[in-house]
């Protein structure tokens, strides 16, 4: 790797570090986002999540709403997470409850504001458990809660070609 002096001589190598959401949209663009917005208001005949005023929200769906299938809908059908995040460690055992209960009040607090944040599917094996999401940010977010509350080591790598985020939490 290609390093450079600043001018005050301390090396610095050839990428600048990236906040989050500017990583996210100088990426490919996203299969599962919308190409434009629905005319009028529009409804998922999945979720009943209703795009109105220019994002989805959980409205009641007005009767001329147009089915339309919502970008999380799409992504669960389709199987392809946006997030994973992968736990592991002795504990988790002994966290079980804990933890099954913290994922899902941190995604339900989440998708009240957010509706296309969702857990797509929670996986337990003994040693390792993994949680795909429809949404970056969702596992991102789902990683530094276990990590705040329980400590141990969370890495985040994000993928910019597949659009995916990978989350490790190991007790």
């Amino acid at each position: 790797m290609e390093t450079r002096a600043l001018r005050d001589g301390v090396p610095r190598h050839d990428f600048a570090p990236v906040r989050w959401g500017h990583l996210r949209s100088a990426s490919p663009a996203d299969p599962y986002r919308a190409r434009g917005k629905p005319r009028g208001p529009a409804s998922c005949p999945d979720c009943r999540a209703v795009f109105a005023r220019g994002r989805w929200t959980w409205l009641e769906p007005p009767p001329e709403a147009k089915a339309v299938l919502c970008p999380a809908c799409h992504r669960v059908r389709d199987q392809h997470p946006a997030g994973f995040l992968v736990m592991s460690g002795p504990r988790l055992g002994a966290l079980h409850d804990e933890l099954t209960n913290q994922l899902r009040n941190e995604e339900r607090r989440e998708n009240a504001e957010h509706p296309l944040e969702r857990i797509m599917g929670l996986t337990q094996d003994p040693g390792e458990w993994v949680v795909t999401t429809t949404d970056a940010h969702l596992a991102r977010r789902l990683g530094e809660a276990v990590h705040r509350a329980h400590q141990g080591a969370l890495t985040v790598q994000y993928n910019a070609e597949q659009r995916q985020v990978r989350v490790r939490w190991e007790s």
